[in-house]
């Protein structure tokens, strides 16, 4: 029977997020954590990031949440924070987890940019584009969407000077909302060959809106290169095995390239990001789909790419790259994912040994729904993996620590 002094300690070990009493996820099932607890299965520590008053979520895997810490404060990260208010974006020191608002509550803010060298996190409120200070809190008006032209901001340029997206037409837009569930809408968008324009807008608040180019296919998944200001990656979505996807355009010359062409029958190519020097676009590979694994790397001037091969349980949804460039990581994925991997329900370190992954499990997430993607991202000193899960029963952010903890 449990005492209610076992009950007063257990508690206060709770309160202060120590390990004494902690419990892993698996014995959880879905239950409160700690503040901190080292995960049983991996050896390693694993701590939540995010205050539970409300449900929090980390950025989509290649945006990046991340500013410089001022005078030893600590470095930032930027997340979104939903309660019974609304939608509002935070400000989290990653040295002491205080978190501060960032921006005032709205029903919906998307956008979900950093300027690290303006200092600035940019975001979008129905048509407006948006820029609060990380410092002063000082929030500017940007950008309004002519009403001919409604689109989304998805990207800042090296140069911090233009943001990137895509616009579809009136008639996209109608099936996503006849069609709200991605495997209603998906094949839907794909199929109807509506044409999309991907565009430019002044950072500095110019009100200058430059249309860059125009193709009857789903163009998505627009990101600028960490370096070169003129480049900006983009997709043709749709079925992977059905689209050569990942392409790139030069904003001055507006000359287009295709990264990486398909050569074998149902192969697969996609959720490209770019190296952190910009020299590297990497993807998910399969060759064929669901059958070999791969993360492969396209050189951006010449084309010429490397491969490492991965088995099926380590196959992740989405990837990322350290900020040295010497390891990845992957959020893994149930068994309904394209992999039908039995058991890869894990956030994996990966190192590159030859022309494949060495891999180490780092969170057990067999009680995360994968349906909220975690989108793992590295922490700006490169010693933890940050992630987004709902194994506590609502959505928070964490952070699983590389080295193993000490026995």
């Amino acid at each position: 029977m449990i005492t209610n002094r076992l009950l007063l300690l257990l508690a206060s070990s709770l309160l202060l997020g120590s390990n004494a009493g902690a419990q892993t996820k698996q014995e959880t099932g879905g239950k409160p954590m700690p503040a901190d607890w080292i995960d049983q299965d991996t050896g390693h520590k694993v701590m939540r990031l995010t205050p539970t008053d409300g449900g929090n979520g980390s950025f989509y895997f290649h945006n990046n949440p991340f500013l410089q810490g001022k005078a030893g404060e600590g470095d930032k990260m930027v997340y979104y924070h939903t309660d019974e208010r609304g939608k509002q974006i935070r400000l989290l020191n990653l040295k002491t987890r205080q978190t501060t608002p960032l921006t005032r509550y709205f029903k919906s803010v998307k956008g979900e940019i950093v300027g690290r060298k303006r200092r600035e996190v940019f975001y979008q409120v129905q048509d407006t584009v948006y820029a609060t200070h990380a410092d002063t809190k000082k929030t500017r008006r940007v950008f309004v969407f002519p009403d001919d032209f409604k689109a989304d901001i998805t990207s800042l340029n090296a140069a911090e000077t233009q943001l990137g997206g895509a616009w579809g037409t009136d008639a996209e837009k109608e099936i996503f909302r006849q069609y709200p569930a991605k495997s209603d809408f998906f094949n839907r968008i794909y199929e109807a060959k509506l044409p999309r324009t991907l565009f430019v807008v002044d950072a500095g608040g110019s009100g200058k809106l430059t249309k860059l180019f125009t193709d009857n296919a789903w163009l998505n998944h627009v990101q600028f290169s960490p370096t070169d200001p003129d480049l900006l990656m983009f997709c043709h979505e749709g079925p992977w095995h059905k689209v050569d996807r990942i392409w790139h355009i030069n904003t001055k010359t507006k000359a287009v390239k295709l990264v990486h062409k398909r050569t074998v029958e149902g192969e697969i190519a996609g959720h490209e990001f770019f190296s952190r020097d910009g020299k590297t676009i990497w993807f998910d590979l399969q060759k064929p789909r669901s059958v070999t694994f791969y993360l492969a790397g396209a050189d951006v001037k010449t084309g010429n790419e490397k491969l490492y091969q991965m088995d099926r349980n380590e196959w992740s949804i989405h990837f990322n790259i350290s900020p040295d460039q010497k390891l990845f990581a992957g959020d893994g994925g149930d068994a309904g994912q394209v992999a039908k991997a039995p058991d890869g329900m894990w956030i994996y370190l990966f190192r590159p040994e030859g022309d494949k992954f060495k891999s180490e499990r780092l969170v057990n997430m067999k009680h995360h729904g994968y349906k909220l993607e975690p989108n793992v991202h590295f922490s700006p000193d490169g010693k933890w993996i940050i992630f987004r899960a709902n194994f506590e029963g609502q959505e928070q952010v964490y952070a699983v620590e590389i080295a193993k903890a000490a026995s």
